[in-house]
């Protein structure tokens, strides 16, 4: 599509991906979405703003689905639900916002509106001209005449997504400086005045009771999130807003190019993607010793309502941002967890994980989001230690870890995490 024309959208639900190619130097890119009200240009409130700290609209209608990577380069997802997108909304805006540098350095950006349905193209806008942007509107869908349609729009922001978001009436949570240090030789403080001589003061009728209290101004939206690496491997969840609520622990994987490193000194190491399954898994130790693993293997699901208050969500074989693995922990119960081991095991479909790239993301229910990548896998490894979560104080610390570790010959990959962490437990072998 060039820029500024339009299709029509014939499908009831659409996915709509935000594509880059990765490589050295090329910036991090999301999606977003603002869904703005008929005849203002703007949001009707701040929950309007869909996007990584915010990932689903209260109305069910747009979500965030997150990111995959794959050997052609990344995409960000979003789902939108045009059927449930309420009647005063009149457009869905469709950006995007570079972390790290600027759109002139991001190659091969473009946006596609796929049938949520079908997954059948319906329309796509390759953007060419990007140069000091660093947040771009890609395109929008809109009502016209009762039928949705998508415009290919192209208009740049030098000022991020923040300026992209207050152009339409989101309000963004702007770090507060530190107050100036006070020189040690300032002046002495003067004495305060003395008080004036008490008077006599008539009596008068009962005031009226003051008006209501106004309710509270809205918490604005957090833009800020978080990117573990090895030289800043630590974040404390309170410190980030998340103390409380539930927090989403999602991985990702994609196959890399087939039969390199040690895939290709173990021959077919990798099969295809349909047939790899990883597992991902959480070892807990409760505040009162208690200790337990919660994994597919031997239905081990866990509760969120009751202890370890940690769930997985089910067992998935495609790596997806939606339908993959999904553990979630309940911070409402922060207080009864000591600490949480996640990790991930190859329980089919190739024997290590060289020739797999996999990301993890940490989504506090309140607060920014936490996320890194695996580092390349250069042993013959089929579990790897993802991230420890420690009650420190009542705070839970996230450190990653992203360790591969290779079990012993008839050691089973969670008896090896365990040794290695230490965890003390008594394993028997056990079936999905």
């Amino acid at each position: 599509m060039l820029k500024g024309s339009n299709v029509p959208v014939p499908a009831p639900a659409v996915r709509v991906e935000l594509a880059w190619r990765f490589g050295p130097g090329v910036p991090d890119a999301d999606a977003s979405a603002l869904l703005i009200a008929s005849g203002t240009g703007k949001v009707r409130s701040d929950a309007d703003f869909v996007f990584y700290n915010q990932p689903a609209h209260a109305s069910g209608a747009v979500r965030h689905e997150g990111k995959r990577s794959s050997p052609d380069g990344v995409t960000d997802t979003l789902f939108v639900d045009l059927a449930r997108v309420e009647p005063d909304v009149e457009r869905v805006v469709l950006a995007a916002s570079a972390d790290g540098g600027t759109f002139g350095r991001v190659p091969g950006l473009s946006i596609r509106v796929l049938d949520a349905a079908s997954g059948a193209e319906l329309a796509r806008f390759d953007s060419a001209d990007a140069t000091v942007e660093t947040a771009f509107i890609l395109g929008e869908l809109y009502r016209r005449q009762g039928a949705w349609k998508f415009r290919a729009v192209g208009q740049g922001y030098d000022s991020g997504l923040e300026g992209l978001a207050t152009d339409f009436g989101i309000t963004v949570d702007r770090p507060v400086p530190a107050p100036a240090p006070v020189p040690a030789t300032a002046p002495p403080t003067p004495p305060a005045p003395a008080p004036a001589p008490a008077t006599t003061v008539p009596a008068f009728p009962a005031a009226a009771p003051p008006p209501p209290a106004a309710p509270p101004a809205p918490t604005p939206v957090r833009l800020s999130k978080v990117t573990l690496t090895k030289a800043a491997p630590t974040v404390s969840l309170a410190k980030q807003g998340g103390s409380s609520g539930a927090l989403r622990v999602n991985l990702n994987w994609q196959m890399r190019k087939q039969f390199s490193g040690w895939g290709a000194k173990l021959g077919r190491a990798v099969a295809n993607h349909a047939d790899l399954d990883l597992d991902l898994c959480a070892l807990y130790e409760l505040a009162d010793g208690r200790k337990g693993v919660v994994q597919a293997l031997g239905n081990a699901f866990g509760s969120l309502s009751r202890p370890p208050y940690i769930h997985l969500d089910g067992d998935d074989r495609t790596g997806a941002v939606t339908s993959g693995e999904n553990l979630t922990v309940n911070l409402d119960h922060k207080d009864q967890l000591r600490r949480v081991l996640i990790f991930v095991t190859i329980y089919e479909g190739a024997r290590s994980f060289a020739d797999l790239h996999a990301t993890v993301t940490l989504q506090p229910q309140h607060g920014a989001a936490i996320d890194f990548s695996l580092d390349e896998c250069t042993v013959p490894s089929t579990v790897c230690a993802l991230a420890l979560l420690t009650n420190n104080g009542g705070d839970l610390v996230v450190q990653r870890e992203a360790r591969y570790l290779v079990p012993a010959r008839g050691v089973s990959p969670q008896r090896t995490i365990d040794k290695e962490y230490g965890w003390g437990m008594n394993w028997t072998p056990g079936r999905k």
